[in-house]
């Protein structure tokens, strides 16, 4: 029995092993652009008539001006698309947006409208000239003052998404549409944050490169 036997247990020995499944890639690390304690790397958006930004507990302060207040990243290496954007934005005082951004779609820019129009309104602008009060990503959320809200915005080839705490606010595609920014947001472009009649704080800002995994992810979606 065992000259039988021994054939079958060094065909077992030889076989190779299962392949191993490749691991989904990690995603690359984030880069912050605002490292909490200066402006280094930012500017004021509106020189003339926005309110003083300022630096104040780890946080951008963006005052009350005449209506609009902003800061603008004034490097020259924040990406355009396939990437993830991350910040955290307060209303310190006002009725109006606290921390409206406005970011590269390709060779275009496009805004975030965060608690326009009254204080509420959230949505893409614009989307083939229509304003985030008035096009598909139109959406309402109430924000308390003194609160802090995580913003996340990614830009792929074939989506803008973003969200707004777990919420998300954004699930647009881009074929097919053109973006742009309303000329009050210009000063922020290539990215900036910007309030209007109102005082905000933002901080943690944060961007970073998304994976193959990511990207498909979004095309399927």
């Amino acid at each position: 029995m065992t000259r039988f036997l021994l054939p079958s247990v060094c065909l077992l020995a030889l076989a190779p092993a299962p392949a191993e499944e490749p691991k989904a890639k990690a995603p690359a690390a984030a880069k912050s652009l605002f490292d909490g304690k200066t402006l280094d790397g930012w500017k004021s958006s509106y020189e003339e008539h926005g309110g003083k930004v300022h630096v104040q507990d780890g946080a951008i302060v963006l005052e009350k001006g005449k209506k609009m207040t902003g800061v603008t990243y004034a490097k020259k290496d924040f990406p355009t698309t396939d990437y993830e954007v991350t910040l955290e934005g307060k209303k310190v005082d006002g009725g109006d947006f606290f921390c409206t951004t406005t970011f590269p779609v390709g060779d275009a820019h496009c805004s975030l409208v965060v608690g326009g129009w009254g204080g509420q309104v959230v949505g893409l602008s614009s989307i083939n000239g229509s304003d985030a009060s008035e096009n598909e990503t139109t959406g309402s959320m109430p924000f308390k003052d003194g609160t802090w809200y995580k913003v996340r915005i990614r830009v792929t080839g074939a989506k803008i998404q973003a969200w707004i705490g777990d919420e998300q606010v954004v699930d647009v595609a881009r074929k097919g549409k053109t973006f742009s920014t309303r000329i009050e947001c210009e000063a922020c472009h290539p990215f900036g944050v910007a309030t209007y009649d109102t005082v905000g704080a933002v901080r943690d800002i944060k961007v970073r490169p998304l994976t193959d995994a990511e990207k498909k992810a979004s095309e399927k979606r």
